[in-house]
């Protein structure tokens, strides 16, 4: 049985790929998640926040006597070209390539082009396969249009892939007013792969202290209905390998993802809820489910039941809302 994918260029063993999340914070979980089965693992996110706060400490440190020993400070050069960044993560992907074999994934948060270009050359030079960008641009201005968000995208995207080397993909979210416009966008200033969907985690109202604090809910596999019908329309009409994300819990998500036309699937929650161990799990019933209905590759099922293969694509479309909204009894 053939379980193996090429994901952003990387030969992978099989389609499951931790996503980005506290699992990744300690090495042996990642050797605990490669024993399972994962084929790769998403290391847990860098915040363009945290970049910019360590600068801002740098800066402080080395500036706040500047008049009392201006000698000794002329050694450190300007603030703007020394950013070292959080060493830590970069450490933690050094430590993560020499304790496992499977690829390792880095991830970079943040909502503007900032210190990303440099700290991406630091990532690739630190020794990560591929870098994923989550970008997280919330316009809470009125007056701040749709179109300067998307070009804030692109922008960052082309500005990191001009200045690395390793691939790159980027964590969509969907509520751009056209999603297909904007995952051919992307793709064409040089993401060589695209993960949906981004879960924005919302706050909520607190009653008893009157303050608005986080609240972080895990997805169902409800969730993975909305990755499904637009990787289904995105498959073989964007130049660049699609990933599902959110609520991907049983080997019936994975198989149904990658007949829409996903070549990987990431998973957070369920390993959360079950344990790591449940990889193994799914990989299992992956391998059972294409034996018992004839499957002998990843390759022969995916894309399958895409829009563009399968025989009615209204489906997928307006076409079958009606239809849908009778059909509850």
């Amino acid at each position: 049985m053939n379980l193996t994918t090429n994901y952003l260029g990387l030969e992978l063993k099989n389609p499951i790929i931790p996503s980005a999340g506290p699992l990744s914070q300690e090495i042996s979980s990642i050797k605990a998640m490669e024993d399972a089965g994962a084929a790769a693992v998403v290391l847990y996110s860098l915040f363009e926040e945290e970049i910019e706060q360590e600068s801002l400490e740098l800066y402080q440190h080395t500036n706040a006597h500047k008049e009392s020993f201006a000698e000794a400070l002329d050694y450190f050069p300007e603030p703007y070209d020394f950013k070292i960044g959080p060493d830590k993560y970069l450490e933690h992907i050094r430590k993560a390539k020499e304790a496992v074999d499977i690829p390792i994934i880095a991830s970079l948060n943040g909502k503007s082009v900032g210190g990303w270009i440099d700290y991406a050359k630091k990532i690739e030079q630190a020794g990560a396969d591929a870098l994923e960008l989550n970008i997280y641009f919330l316009a809470s201005d009125p007056k701040f249009p749709g179109t300067e968000i998307e070009r804030e995208y692109l922008n960052i995207v082309k500005g990191v892939k001009m200045n690395v080397n390793i691939p790159i993909a980027v964590k969509m979210h969907p509520f751009f007013s056209s999603v297909s416009w904007m995952a051919e966008q992307l793709s064409n200033v040089g993401a060589d792969g695209l993960v949906l969907f981004n879960r924005f985690y919302q706050p909520d109202i607190n009653l008893e202290t009157l303050e608005v604090e986080p609240n972080v809910l895990l997805s169902t596999p409800m969730a993975m209905r909305l990755p499904l019908r637009w990787i289904s329309m995105l498959y073989g009409r964007v130049n660049a390998d699609l990933a599902a994300t959110s609520g991907i819990y049983s080997e019936t998500d994975v198989i149904k993802m990658v007949m829409a036309g996903a070549k990987v699937t990431q998973m957070l929650s369920c390993l959360l809820k079950f344990g790591i161990g449940h990889i193994t799990e799914v990989i299992n019933q992956v391998v059972y489910w294409m034996e018992v209905n004839e499957y002998e590759s990843l390759e022969q099922m995916r894309g399958s039941m895409s829009y563009k293969n399968v025989a009615n694509p209204s489906q997928f479309e307006r076409a079958n809302y009606m239809k849908v909204l009778h059909s509850y009894k």
